[in-house]
């Protein structure tokens, strides 16, 4: 079943805010992204920046478990939220 580009974009929002949250992680996300903190209040409506949200979130299943645990969400919506966000541009493995 696939999410709504509205129910990813909202779900992507959440994830942000849970990691803002985050004293451990918020610094690695910042320095992975290259993002400031600025960043995060400036390009918080841009598509490619919740993706950006939902790819860091995406690699370490224990972060998934974490976000999903705390916001009472399937643990495969983030994934879900993150192609639908991508559309076209989304990676394919195969």
């Amino acid at each position: 079943m696939s999410i709504s580009k509205n129910s990813a974009e909202t779900l992507a929002l959440n994830a942000l805010s849970w990691l803002v949250g985050n004293e451990e992680l918020l610094p690695i996300f910042l320095g992975a992204t290259g993002a400031s903190e600025q960043d995060l209040r400036n390009r918080v409506g841009e598509t490619e920046f919740l993706v950006s949200v939902l790819d860091f979130l995406l690699l370490d299943d224990s972060w998934v478990v974490s976000y999903c645990d705390a916001n009472s969400e399937s643990y495969d919506l983030p994934a879900q939220a993150r192609s639908v966000l991508a559309g076209e541009s989304a990676m394919h493995w195969t």
